[in-house]
Order: C-alpha cells, then structure tokens, then sequence
C-alpha cells in the first residue's frame, strides 16, 4: 500500500532502512538496529552528566544537568525503550534521553531490561517494576512527588504495565505517564492493524513476530498486555502519543478512550504523516518535531 508521507518523512524512512542484518539471526538483527541507532544519535551536549550504574540489580543509564539537584530534589523520568522487547539498549534511545534532561533540567534514567526470546514475559517487566520500587536507594535526589513514566513502542507497553502493577500492589503511582506509539495487546480486528499492515517500519507481521517472542508460552495478562485490563481507574494521568501510519495507532486510541471512561485524564495526540519509530527523526522530519514539541510541553507541565 502506498502511504502519503512527507518528503522529509520519506527520507528519514530510506535512510533507516539503510541498516540491514546481514542474516536472519538475533545478533544480525540488534546489531543493525544498534548501527541504525547510532547513525541518528547526536553528540552527548557537554552540559549533561551521564553515567551508567546499577539499581536493584539491574544496569540503568542517569542523565541530568551538570548542576545542584533543585532543593527539593530532581524531577525524574524514568524512560523505557522500544525495540520489540527484543532489540535495543542503553545506547539505543540516548538520542530522546539527552533530549529529555536537558530540555526539561531534569534527570533521565533509562532501564536496560532483559530482553526477549532469552529473557520472555515477564522478566523485563519485572525489571522496569524493580527500578520504579527502588528509586528511593538511587544516589541522585530526587523529588517524590515529581516522578513520571516515559515508554516508547514496547517501552510504552512496560511504561502502562508498569503503572497497573504499582496501583495494584498499593505503590507510589508516577504523576503521569507517557506512552509514544505504544503496543499495548490489542486485537487484531482493530482497524489500524489493516490499514497500515505493511507499513513503513512496522508491519502487523512484525507486531505478530515481536508478540510470539516476547510472550512465548505466557498467560495474556493486562501486565502483557494492558488493554486486557478489566478495570482502568485509579491509573496516573496519560499523554497517548500514536502515529498515523502504524499498525499499533489504535492500541493508543483505544487504550486512551478506556482511560477517560474510567476517569482517568488521557490526552491523545494523533501525530499526522507519522509512522512507527520516527522519535528518531528529531530535527529532519518537521512532523517530528511537532510530536517532540507536544511530549516536551506535556512533561514540562507535569514536572
């Protein structure tokens, strides 16, 4: 199917597309998307502070300014990336996490969870839970009552799994949380599954492909696969980002009309021309930079 994109858009898709395994194998696979990662990865600005450590055992990536924590402590996002629960790291998101705390002065960790088919459902989202719980015995200070969830395709399924298990368990709740083109396990009737089911980036043969090796022989669960969850209240606020162009819109769309029936505050933002991935497209493709501009006004509010 064709899609009606922007030049800007068409050329930050062929320029991604440049990256290719040169065989079928899992390591062929993350170390084209490590490589294509890379190549959309500006240099670290020298008024940030990065350095990698470990919280409750497992390997986090802190940025922040190079200043004193405001007195009450930082503002602090905790970021989960995509990668279809099967490709991408510490390295691989840097690009939006520098962006993040130095835009917004605030501290940005980002977890690097065990991925599948080695480590299956639930063992990453175990991880972003751990990280979340133990935020308190990071050595950076950080305000309590300023705490958000940010998430990004496969991150935006651990970033709302993360927020049902910590209502559920009776645990601080981040004061909003932020998913971008989430996956989030919705059926395979939704509209958005066949419009766009080649489309650039993200096929729904792919989603399929991600879901078999991320649940393996798992139960579906709502920690899974949040739309599965009966009941959505109680939940922290919700800016729902989701692209045009991509099999996973409607998970968003869906998940965000649920929110606001059980009286949770959901913004969705439609981004139009979008497709899935493209938060990498900062400062090439102007539709981008549209999204970025919202995610960056929303978290500005919120901390």
């Amino acid at each position: 199917m064709a899609y009606p994109l922007s030049q800007a858009m068409s050329a930050f898709i062929d320029k991604t597309l440049g990256f290719t395994s040169p065989d079928d194998s899992l390591a062929g696979s993350r170390q084209a998307y490590s490589q294509m990662c890379r190549a959309f990865t500006p240099p670290r600005p020298p008024t940030l502070a990065v350095e990698d450590l470990q919280l409750a055992g497992v390997a986090i990536r802190a940025y922040h300014p190079r200043m004193a924590p405001p007195l009450a402590g930082w503002p602090c996002m905790l970021y989960l990336h995509g990668g279809g629960w099967v490709v991408g790291d510490l390295d691989s998101h840097d690009f939006i996490c520098m962006e993040l705390a130095a835009e917004l002065g605030a501290l940005v960790l980002a977890v690097d969870y065990r991925l599948a088919p080695e480590h299956p459902f639930p063992a990453g989202f175990e991880d972003c839970f751990a990280v979340w719980c133990h935020l308190a015995d990071a050595p950076f200070a950080i305000d309590p009552r300023r705490r958000v969830v940010v998430g990004d395709s496969a991150g935006g399924n651990l970033a709302a799994a993360l927020c049902l298990a910590l209502r559920d368990a009776g645990r601080p709740l981040p004061k909003a949380q932020v998913l971008v083109y989430p996956a989030l396990g919705g059926p395979a009737h939704l509209p958005s599954r066949n419009e766009c089911f080649d489309a650039p980036l993200l096929s729904s043969d792919d989603l399929q492909r991600y879901d078999a090796l991320y649940l393996q022989s798992a139960q579906p669960s709502a920690y899974a696969a949040p739309l599965l969850a009966d009941d959505l209240g109680g939940l922290p606020p919700a800016l729902i980002a989701v692209a045009q162009w991509d099999p996973l819109r409607d998970d968003g769309v869906l998940y965000s009309e649920r929110l606001n029936a059980a009286g949770v505050t959901s913004e969705l933002y439609v981004g139009e021309g979008l497709v899935h991935g493209c938060l990498r497209g900062r400062n090439q493709v102007p539709e981008v930079d549209q999204l970025y501009r919202t995610l960056l006004a929303y978290l500005a509010d919120t901390l």
